[in-house]
């Protein structure tokens, strides 16, 4: 299978690891496999995956991921192109 990754070394997603309980919430909705857990922690196995689409942060119940849902979607990039303004798809719930 060929791998899901998007643009190298924008992703603004943070994970912090202190903060992380280890619930998977994160890996279960990353549609981009994104997310691991080991030892009771989550982990980013490769943030070049992530298309920022703010799943992760919006599901953890403990606030142990920031990412800014929308600034590195496709419409976003597309939208910045065309209009010479920065990034955004207008999502108004938070993610693409």
């Amino acid at each position: 299978m060929r791998e899901l990754r998007y643009l190298d070394n924008v992703a603004t997603l943070e994970l912090d690891a202190q903060t992380c309980i280890g619930c998977g919430l994160c890996a279960q909705v990353c549609p981009h496999a994104v997310f691991e857990i080991a030892e009771q922690k989550a982990r980013v196995v490769e943030r070049n995956r992530c298309m920022e689409c703010g799943a992760c942060a919006k599901n953890c119940p403990v606030a142990a991921l920031k990412v800014k849902a929308g600034v590195g979607c496709a419409g976003a990039i597309i939208h910045s192109w065309l209009t010479g303004e920065p990034p955004s798809c207008d999502c108004t719930g938070g993610s693409c």
